[in-house]
């Protein structure tokens, strides 16, 4: 629970990590007098829409002017930022879980990392800093720094896995109703948000899978021995993620395609009908307004048979049409 000064400050969460998996709360009048141990890290967490947290990230914190206007933008794409000191800037996208919200739009987490000390920034609750958190309280959470920044990137990747299965879950669902129901018409709209939940999760996955490789590639020194190898591990899932999103993509594409030439040809097959049975109908019709004119001289107008006359001629013009029709494969 927050006290009142951190909850007004702006602070979400002070922890100082015990280098065991472990951490302590701190509150906010304690981060001008503390002193860590040697194997003790910092990790504290704002929300970036407190006016106090912001003059606190420029007055007391001792990052650069720069550094701090580059955390305090109001947009950002996942991007990685070298900063003098082997330290690092990193803005990376999670999955909006938050109520009323669309998970493709991910919410922004910003960081600031060092050699004991990271500082992230949000402005939508996140629910993958909270994993973190909890892996601290139960003791087997970060130990370090880098471990701190890890184990974000690897909760926002569970998010983004579990979002990725929900999709396909949805498309096979309705791909195996189409193949079972003739009948079946998938909604429109439905295809269409699933096509743009994969291109939203894919504009911000790609850069955020080349951060990925971009730390595999580039050990800072106060990185843990193996982290490279975790780092690509992340770089490689985000990989499979992106391909499944585009396999999402390309086959809710071809259920859209699909129905689309499935209405033109139910079109085209119901303007055929109906262009064989108006040339049909045209030479009887032609017939009878010619005989039902009233005008003298209607041939039959005085035989007692005109009138079956006129049907078995208009009969036998129908019968010579459907061998016509037949013959040119028409019906």
């Amino acid at each position: 629970m927050l006290s009142e000064d951190t909850a007004q400050s702006g602070l979400l969460h002070a922890l100082v990590l015990d280098g065991h998996g472990g951490a302590r709360q701190i509150a906010y009048t304690d981060l001008a007098a503390l002193e860590l141990s040697e194997a003790e890290s910092l990790w504290l967490h704002w929300d970036r829409s407190q006016p106090a947290a912001q003059s606190w990230l420029r007055t007391r914190s001792g990052l650069s002017a720069f550094a701090c206007d580059v955390l305090l933008e109001e947009n950002t794409r996942p991007r990685s930022l070298a900063l003098p000191g082997d330290e690092l800037l990193l803005f990376l996208r999670g999955v909006n879980l938050n109520p009323d919200a669309e998970p493709e739009d991910m919410v922004s987490l910003r960081v600031f990392a060092g050699a004991r000390r990271v500082i992230t920034l949000r402005l939508r609750p996140l629910r993958s800093t909270e994993a973190v958190i909890q892996q601290l309280e139960a003791g087997v959470g970060p130990k370090t720094s880098s471990e701190i920044l890890l184990g974000l990137a690897d909760a926002l990747t569970d998010r983004v896995d579990d979002l990725v299965a929900v999709l396909t879950e949805k498309l096979d669902a309705e791909e195996d109703r189409i193949e079972t129901d003739e009948r079946y018409t998938p909604p429109q709209d439905k295809m269409l948000t699933l096509r743009r939940q994969a291109a939203s999760l894919r504009r911000f996955l790609l850069p955020q899978r080349e951060i990925y490789g971009q730390l595999t590639r580039n050990r800072l020194p106060w990185f843990v021995e193996d982290d490279t190898d975790y780092w690509n591990e992340l770089s490689n899932r985000l990989i499979r993620y992106l391909e499944e999103l585009e396999l999402v993509r390309e086959r809710a594409n071809l259920v859209l395609e699909a129905e689309e030439r499935r209405m033109r040809e139910r079109m085209n097959r119901t303007m055929y009908l109906l262009g064989i049975i108006t040339g049909f109908f045209l030479p009887m019709s032609f017939l009878t307004g010619l005989l039902g004119i009233n005008v003298g001289g209607i041939p039959g107008s005085e035989n007692p048979y005109g009138f079956a006359l006129a049907c078995a001629m208009i009969a036998a013009v129908a019968g010579f049409q459907w061998w016509v029709f037949r013959r040119l494969k028409w019906v």
